[in-house]
């Protein structure tokens, strides 16, 4: 893991430059005459960057670094300072599109000189006058330079790329650490920011969670507010329940495996943590108007927009037609795990039949809980013997339900109430009772939504049905499997269908009975890709102690963020330590690091082949899991996840 560095923090992109490029020239001294920077051909570079835009033409972002592989992945444009006048120094910036290397590059413009380098710029980053985005400054590795050439070169440069001053600081690579240890309090004193690799996650300021574009009303969503799916809104903390909105930025730091971030990528909306964002300046002044809002890897954008343009932009994602999700209701009995299959998932629900397979991949007893799956024909039977498919055409139908977002909310409510209360045929009285039966004394009976419209390879429904425990002194088992039948109703789910135009009368609710975890030590989800900082062969994984849970964590509680080598050589790294645990302890021991990742390997790979993909295809698995009280690692879901 030593080789993550800075690059873990860019998202890739392959430039489209020609690679030969960086070697024209040859080696030695200059092959052509001098050159003065402000003569350059744009071709070759520039002699001064007054802009964002001049920095983003000139710079180059992919694999293709040479020797630097410590700048792979990362955004950077190179210089050099040349000093042939002592009294007069002239930079130059080089086109690093065009050309990657030094020594090719000088010779062509004629000039020779040891002092040249990178500017790189981290989009998540503090920079020094608290704003978002840092520019750091580094030389080559075994380069070493004293603080008053630093503080030189960082004048000269800043004098040629004003944009740098109050957003840069200087990097020291090994050969400069020790020089830089020396000299600390002379760049202390002089108010010269440093940026070590240490640093590396500490003082993120910007995180793209979920990059797309989105238009709407951008709002402040206050405690009790419901903002409609036109509505861009700032989250001062991560809301348990967000309806669909039209984009999302959080004041919160956020993980990609959160709700609300799971619920952007499904609905394919712009979703970014942005420090102090309601204070920001490029922020504040547009809250309460239509906006155009972009996040990036390398930042977010935000502008005044018109109706206009708000009506063409939600006219385009909406689907034009109808969908109907598949369901089968052939399959009457409710049927234990074992004797479910990953095809089953169109007559139990997609959860119901992934957990069945994961119990078939051979994992130590207990790590998958066993227990029962609820075909679709018992909702479907249910709301047929109440009349219950009568009252949702007559709900559909009333004008007042369409029109007014507050009338629909209430009448589904009400809906859910008669389903709570709603009979249920005798014959499915006894099937239930006769599987409570089945469970041991006094058990706990988790009873989990699992429906025709979640856990699917392009759409997760992460969070927007509703799962409930069954206590031994609650009766009947019915009393619960009606909740759940329920929540195919609440208002965020609904909202969610009529978006995407599902028919709502053929969504069915399964069941998945098994065993309550209580108690556990910790509690977690995992994917097997690195989908925040784009690492190659790390898992992802988030991890809380007790049962905070990651995906909805507590105001002040943050996970401990863990990449997790695919293999055992490539051990693992801890991102970010749990705001839970004392003394920074980590949550998961080496023990239960590795089980998972041999777990992990099985996953991916059985449903990699479940799915019919190749190796070739972009493809991932996320699973929750938990430690049990007993210590023992327990895998409790598993669905694709949603890129």
């Amino acid at each position: 893991m030593k080789s993550l560095l800075i690059a873990v923090l860019i998202v890739a992109s392959v430039s489209n430059a020609d690679p030969l490029l960086a070697q024209r020239g040859g080696r030695g001294g200059p092959t052509g005459p001098r050159i003065e920077p402000e003569n350059l051909d744009f071709e070759l570079g520039v002699a001064e960057i007054p802009d964002r835009v001049m920095f983003d033409k000139l710079s180059y972002q992919g694999p293709d670094v040479g020797r630097d592989a410590y700048l792979g992945n990362l955004q950077f444009v190179k210089f050099v300072i040349d000093k042939v006048d002592p009294d007069n120094q002239k930079v130059y910036f080089m086109n690093t599109a065009n050309y990657r290397g030094h020594p090719p590059w000088m010779n062509l413009v004629g000039i020779n000189s040891r002092e040249r380098g990178a500017i790189t710029y981290l989009p998540h980053l503090a920079n020094p006058s608290g704003g978002i985005g840092l520019y750091i400054i580094d030389f080559q590795p075994n380069d070493s330079y004293a603080f008053e050439d630093i503080k030189r070169i960082q004048d000269l440069l800043i004098a040629k790329m004003p944009l740098l001053n109050g957003q840069v600081a200087f990097h020291p690579m090994e050969g400069n650490l020790a020089q830089y240890t020396k000299d600390r309090s002379k760049y202390e004193a002089a108010e010269v920011a440093v940026y070590l690799d240490t640093d590396l996650y500490g003082d993120i300021a910007y995180l793209p969670l979920n990059s797309a574009d989105a238009f709407g009303l951008l709002q402040v969503l206050d405690e009790g507010a419901r903002p409609s799916p036109r509505d861009i809104v700032i989250c001062k903390t991560l809301p348990n329940e967000l309806p669909r909105v039209a984009g999302v930025i959080t004041e919160a730091r956020q993980t990609p495996l959160s709700h609300v971030n799971l619920r952007a990528i499904q609905d394919k909306i712009p979703n970014a943590f942005v420090r102090n964002a309601s204070s920001n300046p490029e922020i504040s002044p547009l809250i309460g108007k239509l906006v155009c809002y972009q996040v990036t890897p390398r930042g977010f954008r935000i502008r005044e927009a018109t109706m206009e343009e708000v009506e063409t932009h939600f006219a385009a994602i909406r689907p034009s037609q109808n969908q109907t999700p598949a369901r089968d209701l052939a399959v009457k009995d409710v049927r234990p795990l074992s004797q479910i299959k990953f095809a089953d998932s169109k007559a139990f629900g997609v959860k119901t039949s992934n957990l069945a397979t994961l119990r078939t991949l051979g994992f130590p007893a207990k790590t998958v809980p066993d227990g029962h799956g609820v075909p679709f024909f018992f909702y479907d039977e249910f709301m047929k013997h109440n009349g219950f498919y009568e009252a949702v055409d007559s709900m559909l139908a009333d004008p007042g339900f369409r029109a007014d977002r507050d009338k629909q909310q209430e009448m589904l409510a009400g809906l859910q109430a008669k389903i709570c209360a709603g009979e249920m045929p005798e014959w499915m009285m006894e099937a239930l009772a006769k599987v409570q039966a089945s469970f041991l004394e006094k058990t706990h009976i988790r009873c989990r939504s699992s429906t025709n419209n979640e856990d699917l390879p392009g759409f997760s429904g992460a969070g927007l049905y509703d799962s409930y425990t069954h206590g031994p002194d609650e009766g009947h088992l019915s009393v619960t499997v009606r909740q759940v039948f329920a929540s195919l109703w609440n208002f965020r789910a609904f909202e969610e269908r009529e978006f995407y135009r599902i028919d709502h009368k053929a969504t069915a609710m399964g069941v998945l009975l098994h065993p309550n975890f209580s108690g556990e030590l910790a509690n977690g989800v995992a994917v097997t890709d690195d989908i925040l900082y784009q690492t190659a062969n790390n898992n992802y994984l988030n991890v809380q102690v007790g049962e905070d849970l990651v995906t909805n964590p507590g105001e002040n509680s943050s996970p401990e963020e863990t990449l997790l080598g695919w293999w055992e050589r490539d051990g693992h790294e801890i991102v970010r330590r749990s705001t839970q645990t004392e003394q920074g302890k980590p949550v998961l021991s080496d023990a239960h690091l590795a089980e998972l990742r041999s777990h992990l390997a099985s996953v991916h790979a059985r449903f990699r082949e479940l799915y019919g993909l190749d190796e070739n295809a972009r493809f991932a698995m996320e699973i929750e899991f938990k430690i049990a009280k007993d210590g023992k690692l327990a895998i409790k879901q598993a669905r694709p996840w949603v890129y």
